[in-house]
Order: C-alpha cells, then sequence, then structure tokens
C-alpha cells in the first residue's frame, strides 16, 4: 500500500496527511485555522442550539487540500484529523 508523497525543496520525499474532519465538539470557532488555509479548503459553519448560535470550521473543500496540516497545527483544541491519500 503506497501514498501519495511529495518533495521538500531539498528533495527529501514526504506523505501529506490532507483534512479527514474537524470535530465539532473540540472547535472553538476561533477562525485561525479558516484564516491560515492558503486554498480556502475550510469554511465557517454555524449551528443552532436554542436560541443560542455556536460558530466552528467545516471541511468545505476537502479535494483542493495540499496536506500541510498548517490548520492543526494551528488549532489550539486539536479538533483536526488528518489522513493520507492512497496513490492510485
Amino acid at each position: 500500500m503506497s501514498f501519495i508523497t511529495g518533495l521538500t525543496r531539498g528533495k527529501k520525499e514526504w506523505v501529506p496527511r490532507f483534512v479527514k474532519a474537524i470535530d465539532p465538539e473540540l472547535c472553538i470557532g476561533c477562525g485561525r485555522c479558516i484564516k491560515i488555509c492558503a486554498h480556502d479548503v475550510l469554511a465557517p459553519a454555524e449551528v443552532d442550539e436554542e436560541e443560542s448560535a455556536k460558530m466552528f470550521a467545516t471541511v468545505a473543500r476537502a479535494a483542493d487540500c495540499i496536506g500541510c496540516e498548517a490548520c492543526g497545527r494551528t488549532c489550539k483544541k486539536e479538533a483536526f484529523s488528518f489522513e493520507p491519500v492512497l496513490a492510485s
């Protein structure tokens, strides 16, 4: 089983892990991850809970993820899960 790989500038091979999901129970809606993503993979989502609305992030365009994991490194609550993609 082989995964999609990338190369660093120094020609070192690595396996990117792409965003899989964001746990809405852990996400506090700070928006740091949305701001840091240069590929518009994430978007704000709103959940109505008894007259109060909670904002959190959602994976809106997973196909645009490049596997840099910047969103996960930015998240203080560790709400992100990532996975590599199998090479076809």
